[in-house]
């Protein structure tokens, strides 16, 4: 028999509701990969991209693959053996952009801060000064293992005040928090399509600077994935001549992000920015009539993605959460490393970050707590 899916209310970290003018355009006829209206679409998502972005970058386009593969795409084609990278590492994902660094035969220099803490400036900079040889930073902005939201553009201007190019995963903010790749002079920056932008996952949006670009055509060494290596995908990508057989691309799936962008757009992206926030008081107050807490400081919290203190006559925070599924069809998320059975992760990302949302959740958690 087909499958039925469960009908969800996702308030985890991802992926997001679908709404269904997404679902619908998913199910559009499918058509092949160098099919000339292909092209079309192609270009109009590479055009959305860019609003979403904010850039005016060429090379700013949706890899077939999910969000990490975004990470690994942008480290393997900027970072060669024997380079040095200075990673901020603030939870769980700053820890992944170290494993990409290392696998790249290169040496990771690790800013670090807490669990729960934005990544510091200072210690930034400090380490800026220690490593004159360091050749890029890499730092998350918003990292969904604990609902930190971090100061890219400050982190941005000290990297490049030190001549550092600077890789930057934004898989939870794009769309959902201010983001100006342009204006924070962003080389590399990678992001996914479950979170903000409500797609379903298995695309990444990436950007990359005309400065990044250089350093990809200029290697000494060959990207160590073929698959990700820019300068083959370039050629698929491009609008310039005739577009060369790389992979056959997810064709429906780039249908739903090009309507999701479509939706993005019609919002206006400050709109999208400031609902997302928004929605986020409303959650925290909610929470908080309940007694219930949060883990971040109120001016380090990413709007989109809530960690929230578990309480501690709570002896198995799992069964909470399997109840909230099984009872009310709502799922939120787990702790992760060092915070799991720490902290609930409540996502407000894209359509999930709706008025009757919160409510549903902060009721459910009422009745299950009682």
């Amino acid at each position: 028999m087909s499958f039925q899916p469960p009908q969800r209310v996702l308030m985890g970290p991802g992926p997001a509701d679908v709404p269904n003018r997404i679902l619908h355009a998913l199910a559009k006829p499918t058509i092949g990969h160098l099919d000339p209206a292909f092209g079309v679409l192609m270009e109009e998502i590479k055009q959305l991209l860019r609003y979403g972005f904010q850039t005016k970058n060429d090379l700013t386009i949706p890899l077939s693959a999910p969000g990490s593969a975004g990470m690994e795409c942008c480290f393997v084609n900027l970072v060669e053996p024997g380079d040095t990278v200075i990673v901020c590492q603030n939870g769980a994902f700053g820890a992944r952009m170290r494993e990409n660094v290392e696998r790249c035969g290169a040496t990771p220099v690790m800013v670090m801060d807490d669990w729960g803490a934005a990544i510091n400036p200072q210690k930034l900079e400090d380490a800026l000064k220690s490593h004159p040889e360091a050749k890029a930073v890499a730092l998350v902005q918003a990292e969904t293992s604990t609902g930190v939201l971090s100061d890219v553009e400050t982190l941005c201007a000290l990297a490049h005040a030190h001549d550092c190019l600077t890789i930057v995963d934004a898989v939870t903010s794009l769309g959902g928090s201010e983001l100006r790749v342009d204006d924070w002079k962003i080389d590399a920056v990678y992001s996914g399509t479950q979170k903000c932008l409500s797609c379903p996952p298995g695309l990444s949006p990436v950007s990359f600077s005309p400065r990044a670009v250089d350093v990809i055509s200029r290697r000494k060494t060959k990207v160590q994935s073929w698959f990700l290596d820019l300068n083959l995908v370039m050629d698929y990508w491009t609008s310039d001549g005739p577009r060369t057989y790389h992979h056959t691309a997810p064709i429906n799936a780039l249908y739903g992000l090009h309507e999701a962008l479509l939706i993005l757009q019609e919002e206006g992206l400050e709109n999208a920015w400031q609902r997302h926030q928004t929605g986020h008081e409303k959650l925290c107050q909610g929470l908080n009539d309940i007694g219930l807490e949060l883990l971040v400081k109120p001016e380090d919290r990413l709007p989109q993605l809530n960690s929230v203190l578990v309480p501690s006559h709570i002896t198995d925070e799992a069964a909470l959460r399997r109840r909230l599924l099984d009872q009310f069809n709502l799922e939120i998320g787990a702790g992760l490393g060092e915070l799991a059975g720490k902290v609930w992760r409540i996502g407000l990302m894209g359509h999930s970050c709706r008025n009757e949302n919160i409510q549903t959740c902060i009721q459910a958690l009422k009745t299950v707590l009682n």
